[in-house]
């Protein structure tokens, strides 16, 4: 059974186009040499705004696990982080299995 990662950030008032176009030209290719590509990578337009929302769909934890630790032992990722990390505020979450699976 595969299951989705769904992370949230909630960003600075104003840093939400800077973070979208850093993750566009550095982050993205970094995150996915390590992760695949996203199921998504979004924007929030209505409702609670200043958010980045995205998700990865892994199938199992270990492999996540596997996937995530690989990430965060390349030093470009470590980079890319420092500079968006002044950016957030908050970051949630979910682990998100199949229902029709």
């Amino acid at each position: 059974m595969s299951f989705v990662e769904m992370r949230t950030y909630d960003l600075k008032i104003g840093t939400a186009n800077a973070y979208a176009s850093l993750y566009r030209e550095e982050g993205y290719a970094i995150q996915k040499s390590h992760l695949g590509e996203p199921v998504g990578y979004y924007v929030s337009e209505v409702g609670d705004l200043n958010q980045i929302i995205h998700m990865w769909r892994y199938e199992s934890l270990e492999q996540r696990s596997e996937k995530r630790t690989a990430l965060f032992d390349d030093p470009a990722w470590l980079g890319y982080v420092a500079k968006i990390g002044p950016m957030i505020i908050r970051q949630r979450n979910a682990i998100l299995y199949e229902v029709l699976d």
